[in-house]
């Protein structure tokens, strides 16, 4: 137990290295904008359609449970003011993080860890350059700029696929959709979602460089960083989040729902 509790401390320890190197190698050798600038077309170009059918599908689904339950209630028409503060404030910066550590932070992990199991990293160090600003920096500012514009993507597919549903399927009127909707979401809870979404990328890239930076043993170890780092990175997202929900729903409040 002790031995588990020494580890995961130290693994903390290395992350908030990582992210001090990180900012000071930002701040004093700035960005390197070409590679930075070929990161966000593979993190966030790339990351698009995931996101978009993920945010989609879950506001569909969400509106149809909500729906159902509701209108057993007679409180139908609160659908949408529902899903919009669910994808807002949880289910889109969340399930969209979820998705970018599946597809990018696996990538990233391998493709240090690869580097790192041939010497290309020690090649690297040889010819004075920092891994971690040639490295890590470029997919910080990266994700940085990515994590709220995908976020952002997979709420509005959320909510626009709850309302066809809603307003299509379940024959609840379009204007009476809209003006709940609009009337009960605030600029407050757009925010928080978009910082949240921001803050679990950064998540992504320190953990998954972290253990593509200290992968070993050859092609097994590769495999296991890239287990771990997709592991660690959604372990971390959902964590995190229970403390931001909290600390947010504190300093940003939503608004209540008439019903």
């Amino acid at each position: 137990m002790m031995d588990a509790i020494r580890s995961a401390l130290s693994h903390l320890g290395q992350l908030a290295l990582l992210a001090v190197e990180s900012i000071f190698s930002l701040l004093t050798t700035g960005p390197r904008i070409r590679s930075a600038c070929f990161q966000i077309v593979a993190i966030g170009i790339g990351s698009q359609l995931v996101v978009i059918i993920t945010g989609a599908f879950t506001g569909a689904v969400f509106a149809a449970q909500a729906y159902y339950k509701f209108s057993e209630l007679g409180l139908g028409s609160a659908t949408g003011p529902v899903v919009s503060i669910a994808m807002c404030r949880e289910l889109g910066p969340v399930l969209s993080a979820l998705m970018v550590a599946g597809r990018m932070g696996a990538a990233m992990a391998a493709e240090i860890g690869t580097m790192r199991v041939t010497q290309q990293i020690d090649a690297l160090r040889a010819f004075g350059v920092d891994p971690v600003d040639y490295l890590v920096v470029p997919r910080l500012l990266a994700i940085f700029i990515s994590m709220p514009i995908l976020v952002a993507e997979a709420i509005w597919f959320g909510m626009m696929a709850a309302q066809y549903l809603t307003v299509q399927v379940f024959g609840v009127p379009a204007p009476w959709f809209e003006g709940q909707l609009l009337a009960h979401t605030r600029d407050s809870d757009v925010l928080s979602g978009l910082i949240k979404g921001t803050i679990f990328g950064l998540l992504i890239v320190l953990i998954s460089c972290h253990r593509g930076l200290h992968a070993s043993d050859g092609a097994v170890g590769v495999g296991r960083a890239t287990t771990r780092a997709v592991v660690d990175s959604s372990l971390a997202i959902l964590v995190v989040n229970f403390f931001l929900s909290v600390l947010f729903n504190h300093w940003l409040p939503t608004s209540a729902i008439d019903l």
